[in-house]
């Protein structure tokens, strides 16, 4: 019997939700987008938008929603997505990718903790953490 995901992470966009999704799939192997319904004409959000769908990062599934309420909230770096690399090359590509248009929060270096570390908030505000793992 498959086991399924029992906890979730869901993501709360502002209009960008299918972009974002598309970006981080685009970054990251073994990802895809598994589903997205979208608002319709008459529809409490804008149409076309994402009422909900579903999207797996290196077999880690998320959720996301474009929200068809105004918040003044957005994402924090309070909660983040740590992201442990088997390589340099995969700490620095993700790094230079997801820091494109984002802030950096810890630049990429070595830290006691990690040989390779940086804390990002990309351009959708999603903070990552990417750390090399120890060998």
């Amino acid at each position: 019997m498959k086991q399924h995901q029992k906890i979730t992470t869901f993501l709360m966009f502002s209009g960008n939700a299918e972009e974002a999704m598309n970006f981080y799939c685009s970054l990251f192997d073994q990802s895809e987008i598994l589903s997205i319904t979208r608002y319709g004409s008459n529809d409490a959000g804008t149409e076309g938008s994402v009422v909900l769908a579903s999207f797996s990062l290196k077999g880690q599934v998320f959720m996301a929603i474009d929200s068809s309420i105004n918040h003044e909230f957005t994402f924090t770096p309070a909660i983040s997505l740590y992201v442990t690399c088997d390589s340099e090359e995969e700490v620095i590509h993700y790094y230079e990718k997801l820091s494109d248009g984002g802030t950096v929060l810890m630049p990429l270096a070595a830290y006691p903790f990690s040989e390779k570390y940086g804390w990002i908030q990309d351009k959708y505000g999603v903070s990552w953490q990417l750390s090399l793992e120890k060998s």
